[in-house]
């Protein structure tokens, strides 16, 4: 194990989440303090429903099959107890960050402006190139061909 492996660099030792959070309390700040972030480019009550219920529901049966299974949810966490694969992992390698990316689009379906549409860029990006590279080393040195074949056939995202 390298010293990298061992203590992830600060990005990594904030969860998602916590990650997701700040975003939107930035994109709020940004909206009330400048009348350019204020302006509605697009808003939809009803779409806020779906993505953010969704998204959270999703991501809430990720975490639940993790709990079933006994398995950690952090991220940085030095190994994983198992390879979940069954829930909704069956679908996606990362239903968590997919579900947190759609409750943070329904946010912005909400709000209707700017900065709250840049929060779920941000996070799909900081996922994807962050945190989801960081697992997948993680679990392919730990269960080796057996992650090589659930890469193969489930996707990363949908």
């Amino acid at each position: 194990m390298t010293a990298s492996e061992a203590r992830p660099n600060l990005v990594l030792r904030i969860p998602p989440p916590i990650w997701g959070l700040l975003f939107l309390i930035i994109a709020y700040v940004a909206q009330r303090s400048s009348s350019l972030f204020s302006v509605l480019i697009f808003g939809s009550v009803p779409l806020a429903v779906v993505f953010g219920v969704g998204g959270l529901a999703f991501a809430s049966w990720g975490r639940a099959t993790f709990a079933k299974e006994d398995t950690e949810i952090m991220p940085t966490s030095p190994a994983n107890k198992k390879l979940v694969q069954s829930g909704p992992f069956r679908f996606t390698r990362n239903p968590m960050y997919l579900g947190l990316v759609l409750l943070t689009l329904g946010i912005a379906f909400y709000a209707g402006t700017l900065p709250f549409y840049a929060v779920p860029v941000l996070l799909f990006v900081l996922c994807n190139f962050v945190f989801i590279p960081y697992e997948e080393a993680k679990m392919q040195r730990q269960f080796n061909e057996r992650y090589t074949d659930y890469r193969r056939r489930v996707r990363r995202w949908v």
